[in-house]
Parts: structure tokens; sequence; C-alpha cells
């Protein structure tokens, strides 16, 4: 999800300027309804909707038209696929907790990967965790609350730390046992907090301490949804496009 898509009209649909197309993805069990922004006669722009699975879905390109019934103009597949990123958000999000799991991921830290490579990789993981569903109980601290904060052990904070990842430290302390783990320290004493003055990472360290510290530019952060019950609408204020999803 979150991808631009690019539609190419063909000569005979390129028609008068009060047409209004739109695209209609439908899966299995949501259904997604996007509009589209005219970059020039012949060509549409949108964004791709966040899906609730992996499958191949039916798209329908409509046109629109004041005192005109819909018009499907063209139909295609699309296809959701599970990619690394996805990958990656899963494993972390079902390793909270896991302390085996945890310390494995502190190799990642040996190999540092370049600065440009770490941006890219905290992008796509910050935003493959907001499509993920996680359930109503999860916690960034795992599913054992009756630990105490005496109780040093490696946490999902840690790692996003770690490795410098802004935008997924953001996403982290906005969810259950966010703020908690900012005090928690692992076996070598350290607390999130501590491990980004020591890296100075100047940014992650003002992000964690500050009350008023503000959400990182993403690429997520130009989209704004507001939910209500089986339905949501996120507006794209970069592209200027809204999308609407519903429970199919």
């Amino acid at each position: 999800g979150d991808s631009v898509i690019t539609v190419q009209l063909t000569e005979e649909d390129k028609v008068e300027d009060d047409v209004v197309f739109y695209l209609v993805f439908t899966g299995s069990t949501v259904q997604h309804c996007t509009s589209t922004r005219k970059i020039n006669p012949g060509s549409l722009e949108t964004i791709s909707p966040g899906h609730d699975c992996c499958e191949t879905v039916k798209v329908a390109l409509c046109a629109s038209r004041e005192g005109h019934p819909i018009l499907v103009v063209a139909e295609e597949s699309f296809q959701f696929v599970q990619d690394e990123a996805y990958d990656a958000a899963q494993f972390l999000a079902t390793c909270a907790g896991n302390q085996q799991a945890l310390n494995f991921t502190r190799f990642l830290d040996r190999s540092r990967p370049p600065a440009a490579d770490v941006d890219f990789l905290d992008e796509k993981v910050a935003l493959a965790f907001r499509h993920l569903k996680l359930p109503a109980e999860w916690n960034v601290l795992g599913a054992d609350q009756s630990l105490t904060d005496n109780i040093p052990r490696e946490t999902l904070m840690h790692f996003a730390v770690r490795l410098g990842l802004l935008r997924l430290t953001w996403f982290l302390l906005q969810q259950p046992g966010g703020r908690g783990a900012l005090s928690i320290h692992n076996n070598e004493g350290a607390t999130p907090v501590s491990l980004a003055l020591e890296r100075g990472y100047q940014k992650l360290h003002q992000l964690l301490t500050e009350e008023e510290a503000r959400e990182p530019d993403s690429w997520s952060t130009l989209s704004h949804t507001v939910y209500s019950g089986d339905y949501s609408v996120k507006h794209h204020r970069k592209l200027n496009v809204y999308m609407l999803t519903a429970e199919a």
C-alpha cells in the first residue's frame, strides 16, 4: 500500500474535463475506492490502498459525470504481495517480548548499514507496521505484562533505537507499552533513551525525551485517516487524492 499508481488512458478515453475518474479495488473482504488526479489529458495518478491480506484483487477504472450513469472504463487485476518489509514487520511484531529473537536481531547492528539504507529500511518497515493487523492485546513489551520494569531485558524499542530507525520508534511510541519501554534497561544496563544519546542520534533522543516532539517526516505523514465503524477515509495531501475503504 501507499505506492503511486499511474493510469494511462487510451485515445478514446481522453474525455472532457468534467469527467471524474476513480479506481475501485475489490478484495475478498475489503473494498477500496480511490479518487485520481489528472497529470495530463492521457494520464491519471492515485495511491494504492493498504490492503488487509496478500491476494489478487479486481480493479475497475470508473468514470463519473454529473447527470450521467457511472461508466466502467476498464478492468484489470492487481496483486498485493508480501515483501521483505512486511516480513520484517511481522517478525518484529511477533517477537515483542521474545528475548531469544530480540537478541538475535542485534547482529544487524554489527553490519552497520549506510545511512541511506537505514532510511529506506525505516520508511518501509514503519509503513508495513502501519498496515499490519495487530491484535487488540498487542504490546511493545510482549505478552507477559507481569514482568516489572526492574528486570533487565531487550525490547523492540531498543532494537529500533539501536539501528536509528526514527519513524519506527515513533510508531512504537504510539502503541501500548511504547512509553513504558523507555525506562527499561537491557542486560548492558542501557535504556532506549541512553542508547540514543550514546550513539549520537540527536533527533531520536529528542523524539524520546521531548513531550512536544513531532512525528518525523515520512511518506505516511502525508496521509490523514478518519475511521468510522467499518469505514475509513484517507486523504493523501501530496497528491490530494482520497481513499474510501469499507468491509465488503
